[in-house]
């Protein structure tokens, strides 16, 4: 077994690995990416939707916007319904910024495409993968492939290989910290066959629950329902699932299209953050080292985030400037709790709460008494604006 050598070794080619990768490619500094998924199965991956303009001005920059040009659905802004309302926040109108719809398979696609028309070096299926020595001037990664035995020594390696991935778990327990919040309710999301019925998403609080109207592309709509954690998707019909939507999506004068159902899960809700994004010469970014639920749409973009950070932190540090490299976690965890505040507050204005019945008649109240300050305070809209399209720090 003869090792290799690369400047930085990542592990993991979900969004944040390979967009990582590239972002050091085209800074002139050579990785190699290990993955213990497929391909196909990296491809297949329904995720986020929502690109802050942040994010899709980083991946134009990176030469990976012609298709998300082309296909994306810029957004001027979202909907808040409650008490069979349905209010609109302008973002544009607002701060002059926006976002876009684009699929998270979308990005990985075009970021798939870009590094093997470049050639670069992305070990798929990898089996058996460790990381070495993160603590001294070259740790390295080890893991078999096809059948070989590899071993790769970097000046750096970083964990972009999700929450349950083996590089966070390989800082000491007594250097790290976690930060978890699991709430009491999950989405139920699906994925339909049908235009979307609306032209922007709407975020809905009633009486049965959230709802959200989301989309994928012009002819494909993606909605999400809350539910109960403990839920059976088996307990899901087709027709049960559009028959809560219409209820709870509802309002005059509009209509809820149905279509085939193509996809449907049932997706806990959590928030989480690690206390260090940093041991040694490991870095770790995206789910890694944090997780927030979904209703802010922060996911992918907290990725985008890290990687963002780290990369002009790793060109600094190969041109002889480690000042930033030293910072970096400290200035993405600093960014990242602003977010997790905001992703709460989205969630815990837009979802009953389960238990005691009175109890949760108060905070539906509170909540529907939040929601009508929200849309009509052009303050209150302001700080939804910039926070929904992305912190400016």
């Amino acid at each position: 077994m003869s090792p290799e050598t690369t400047p930085v070794a990542i592990i993991g080619a979900g969004p944040a690995g390979l967009l990582l990768s590239w972002a050091l490619r085209e800074a002139g500094i050579d990785s190699i990416v290990v993955e213990n998924r497929s391909q196909d199965y990296v491809l297949a991956r329904i995720r986020a939707g929502v690109l802050e303009q942040g994010s899709v001005e980083y991946l134009t920059r990176l030469g990976l916007g012609d298709r998300l040009k082309a296909e994306g659905m810029e957004h001027d802004g979202i909907y808040l319904q409650y008490g069979g309302q349905r209010h609109r926040i302008n973002f544009n109108e607002l701060i002059g910024r926006t976002v876009t719809v684009y699929g998270q398979q979308q990005v990985v696609k075009d970021l798939v495409a870009a590094h093997e028309n470049a050639g670069s070096t992305i070990y798929y299926e990898a089996a058996d993968v460790a990381v070495h020595d993160l603590e001294s001037p070259t740790p390295s990664v080890t893991f078999v492939h096809a059948g070989e035995k590899h071993m790769v020594a970097a000046d750096f390696v970083v964990g972009a290989d999700g929450f349950h991935g083996i590089c966070r778990a390989s800082i000491p327990a007594d250097e790290i910290t976690l930060f978890d919040r699991s709430y009491p309710y999950a989405w139920l999301g699906i994925l339909a066959d049908v235009a979307p019925s609306t032209d922007e998403l709407i975020y809905a609080l009633h009486d049965d629950g959230f709802a959200m109207h989301s989309m994928r592309s012009p002819e494909v709509s993606r909605l999400y329902l809350q539910v109960d954690p403990s839920d059976d998707i088996a307990r899901w019909s087709d027709e049960r699932i559009w028959e809560a939507l219409q209820t709870r999506l509802g309002v005059p004068g509009w209509t809820l299209t149905e279509g085939k159902i193509t996809d449907k899960s049932i997706t806990p809700m959590r928030s989480f953050v690690a206390s260090t994004l940093a041991h040694g010469n490991l870095f770790l970014v995206g789910d890694a080292g944090h997780i927030v639920p979904p209703t802010g749409a922060k996911g992918l973009n907290s990725a985008i985030s890290d990687v963002t950070q780290l990369a002009e932190a790793l060109t600094a540090h190969y041109r002889q400037d480690d000042s930033l490299l030293g910072r970096y976690s400290e200035t993405a965890l600093a960014r990242q709790w602003r977010v997790q505040q905001f992703s709460r507050w989205m969630t815990d204005m837009l979802h009953r709460s389960p238990g005691d019945r009175q109890a949760d008649l108060f905070d539906y109240r509170s909540q529907v008494g939040q929601l009508d300050y929200v849309t009509h305070s052009p303050l209150a809209q302001r700080m939804l604006a910039e926070q929904y399209t992305g912190l400016q720090l």
